[in-house]
């Protein structure tokens, strides 16, 4: 599934393209040197409570872009508008520079832009194999007026089930393929879904929280699959509350709060950002997080704090490093 010269002229190397992403300050909303994915002021509202208001976002082609916030910050729901799963109130969004605001979640597959969901939606019924071919595109089976004929769908069904053997080997799931996919592990599952949405050769993918429950050992597995992803020229959107997982693959940070984009940039500079800070340790609104001292107060509030994630590899944002650096360029000014 690699790119051809056709389309990579350049025989870039996507795992160590280093050009800036951003054109100008990494703010939120800023413009990207090449963007697949732009939205303009997307809202969605429940009742009186507004759920995203995004007035502008830019998604970098070829690069893995990690949307973090605190929970009930809008991150899924902006992922449910952007594929068609969600209605917004108002907004207009475009992928690869066609129109795509109101077009329905499977016409946006065929285009090259699928997801995979939090709780994963694989048909427990249907064999392993049954699932993957459920995810190819262009099957003249799925028509009533020829489905009774073999001979005008079987080829094809062979060319997806050859398709489908490349990747379930590649997840190391080829030797499940036979199995109900009832019978998978959760993180099982979740290799299942990614697989079964490269059926269809996307350019953009879209995970919603690929790591929640799943075992520790499918982990580093799952992981890799994502960079794989880049590196065979994807482009990866993906929410995740785990830091230390954002820290390590992401390209390119986006933080939402309240339903808006409150930061943006690159993993290491996006952590120490006050805004982003704030954002996640609302419960901690009583301290300056704009001084020092403010800084100083929050590690000894957190330290004296059961639930606190600090000293643990979960840290993130307010890890010891990220909290020094801060107080460092704050001492400094």
């Amino acid at each position: 599934m690699s790119e051809t010269n056709d389309q990579n002229p350049g025989n870039i190397d996507y795992m160590t393209d280093s050009r800036a992403i951003a054109v100008g300050e990494n703010l939120p909303g800023c413009k990207k040197r090449d963007p697949i994915l732009v939205a303009d002021n997307v809202t969605r509202n429940f009742g009186g409570i507004s759920a995203v208001d995004v007035e502008h976002l830019e998604i970098p082609r070829h690069k893995i872009t990690a949307l973090i916030g605190p929970n009930g910050a809008g991150k899924t729901t902006l992922f449910n508008l952007l594929t068609g799963f969600d209605t917004p109130h108002s907004g207009a969004w475009t992928f690869e520079g066609k129109d795509i605001a109101g077009v329905s979640s499977y016409k946006l597959a065929r285009m090259g832009m699928v997801r995979t969901f939090q709780l994963t939606k694989v048909m427990g019924k249907l064999t392993v194999m049954e699932n993957m071919r459920l995810g190819a595109a262009q099957q003249p089976g799925e028509r009533l007026s020829k489905a009774l004929f073999k001979n005008i769908w079987g080829g094809r069904e062979r060319e997806i089930t050859k398709q489908a053997d490349v990747l379930l080997e590649k997840f190391k799931l080829d030797a499940k393929k036979d199995d109900y996919a009832a019978s998978l592990s959760g993180g099982q599952r979740k290799l299942l879904e990614m697989a079964r949405s490269l059926m269809v050769q996307p350019k953009l993918v879209m995970l919603d929280e690929p790591m929640a429950g799943v075992n520790p050992a499918l982990t580093q597995s799952l992981l890799d699959h994502i960079k794989n992803l880049k590196a065979e020229g994807m482009t990866v959107l993906f929410v995740e509350h785990d830091m230390n997982m954002v820290r390590h693959i992401a390209d390119w940070v986006v933080v939402m709060a309240e339903g808006r984009i409150v930061a943006e940039g690159p993993p290491g500079e996006v952590m120490k950002d006050p805004a982003v800070i704030d954002a996640y340790l609302g419960a901690h609104h009583d301290v300056d997080l704009g001084d020092a001292q403010g800084i100083r107060e929050l590690e000894a509030e957190l330290e004296a704090d059961e639930e606190s994630i600090v000293g643990t590899e979960d840290a993130g944002i307010i890890a010891p490093e990220a909290v020094e650096a801060h107080l460092e360029e704050e001492e400094g000014r």
